[in-house]
């Protein structure tokens, strides 16, 4: 049996890091872990090759090559999804399709031969027997949440390593909380399940023996919804990184609580952890509690410098359009990332996905347009909001204006960098050659020709000054900021 993976185009987004990853000569954040976990749960017999369209195109000869197509998808990603579809049954081929936008979707779906909702470790087995007997079904939907020590070591090798700017595993699925915009919990519970330390330690190692040096992404949803378990399995990578030369820079996700635990924070220092996403949201207090946001409790400012402090970038997750935003909003989630000093800060506009809380409130309250596009750039509203949908529109585009125009923006690098004073230098996973290859096009384009260039200088000589030991860090920052900006064209920014 020969079987195409097939990972569908991501749209131009603010995190596709596309107009970034070309100074480094990378086509991609991370590969599709969903996939490459799929492949490790197929027969060890069967023939497997992977297509990312967001590093290469898919061929006509990928498809006539295959007797059967594996495709996954996030909601942003169903256009891509369903042109892959179309194409490869146009060529008589087996369709398979999983993933969190076909176990949640309300519209129909592409025309696939068989549908996997939910976790796939044990409805793919039971799939490869069906099929082999002849039987197989069109749906297969899990009886329940599986332990993750069924999870496979995800073939890795069937990524090319060079055209990503990062790796990704995963250690958990699910969280404790109950935000009501939040569709992990309804996808994968609010029981907090992870590998043993054993398994992390074992995909660790398949990324070092692959010859993988830098950041890897510890993609969980939320990295500490499980403590007891963390707290065991910190100390462990702690040790691998130091018995290996500390060739990983780890990120990861996190409620923002992780600000109330000191000894898990320095844990997570010492294990080599220098980033983490957190959802602040907003800091209306009132829309944090019509979110059921309890975590987001105190002064969220403390918050994000107290895991500064830790030596952790903080990236942040903002919103808004919740129904008890006031009229202010825009310039209170301004200032917020202002003071906060988070260069990276995700702002959406709130959407109702599929299945959450919001979604049942919004259907029973007759106030739901459809499903939402995935794709925060487009500026669309899949509900009634209770502010002015134009106003509400027009002061999020001033909110991404503002914080991403060059000076705003290196500033709050700059302030990031002296939060977090970096001690343990970061892996290098470039070559000399290309490394020098990656510094002479961020100079060209950010200090030659970029009609910014008076404020990159600033930022760089400030770097030189005062951040020598995070030099390579503020390019890869400064690229970022660039990506966004280009971006904001979409808003009238020149």
């Amino acid at each position: 049996m020969k079987v195409l993976l097939v990972n569908p185009e991501f749209p131009d987004t603010y995190w596709s890091f596309r107009h970034a990853l070309p100074f480094e000569g990378t086509r991609s954040a991370f590969p599709p872990l969903g996939l490459l976990t799929v492949s490790a749960l197929l027969p060890p017999s069967w023939e497997r090759r992977l297509v990312d369209l967001n590093v290469q195109s898919l061929k006509s000869r990928d498809i006539e090559w295959a007797d059967m197509v594996f495709a996954t998808a996030m909601l942003v990603q169903k256009d891509s999804l369903r042109e892959v579809v179309k194409r490869c049954k146009a060529r008589g081929k087996r369709v398979v399709l999983g993933g969190p936008y076909v176990t949640t979707t309300v519209e129909e779906l592409p025309d696939a031969d068989h549908i996997f909702l939910g976790e796939a470790e044990t409805t793919i087995p039971q799939f490869v027997d069906d099929l082999a007997r002849g039987e197989a079904k069109r749906t297969y939907q899990a009886a329940e949440r599986p332990p993750l020590s069924a999870t496979p070591l995800a073939h890795f090798q069937l990524a090319n390593m060079k055209r990503y700017s990062a790796m990704s595993i995963q250690y958990s699925r699910g969280c404790p909380f109950s935000c009501e915009f939040c569709d992990i919990i309804e996808i994968y519970g609010r029981v907090p399940r992870t590998k043993s330390n054993q398994q992390m330690i074992a995909e660790f190692d398949a990324l070092r023996d692959l010859g993988w040096r830098g950041t890897v992404f510890i993609v969980d949803d939320n990295f500490i919804g499980n403590k007891k378990n963390v707290r065991l399995l910190l100390p462990e990578i702690a040790k691998w990184q130091e018995a290996n030369g500390h060739p990983f820079s780890l990120m990861t996700e996190s409620s923002v609580n992780l600000a109330d635990d000191e000894l898990l924070l320095e844990s997570m220092r010492d294990a080599g952890f220098r980033s983490v996403f957190v959802g602040i949201e907003t800091p209306v207090e009132e829309s944090l509690k019509e979110a059921q946001k309890s975590q987001n409790r105190g002064n969220l400012l403390d918050s994000v410098k107290k895991i500064q402090s830790y030596g952790m970038e903080v990236m942040a997750g903002f919103i808004v359009g919740f129904d008890n935003d006031p009229e202010d909003i825009f310039e209170r989630q301004i200032d917020f990332i202002r003071k906060s000093a988070i260069p990276l800060a995700m702002v959406g506009l709130l959407n109702a996905l599929p299945d959450t809380q919001l979604w049942k409130r919004l259907e029973r309250e007759g106030r739901l347009l459809g499903e939402a596009s995935g794709n925060n750039t487009v500026c669309t509203l899949n509900f009634k909001t209770r502010m002015d949908p134009k106003l509400l529109i027009q002061g999020y585009q001033r909110i991404m204006r503002t914080i991403y125009s060059p000076r705003e923006y290196y500033a709050r690098a700059l302030d990031s960098m002296r939060r977090t004073a970096r001690i343990i230098s970061e892996p290098q996973r470039y070559n000399p050659f290309k490394a020098l290859a990656s510094f002479t096009r961020i100079m060209l384009t950010l200090g030659v020709l970029d009609r910014e260039r008076r404020e990159f200088w600033r930022f760089f000589t400030q770097t030189l000054i005062k951040h020598r030991q995070t030099f390579v860090h503020s390019l890869r920052l400064a690229a970022m900021g660039y990506h966004f900006r280009k971006l904001n064209n979409l808003y009238g920014e020149n």
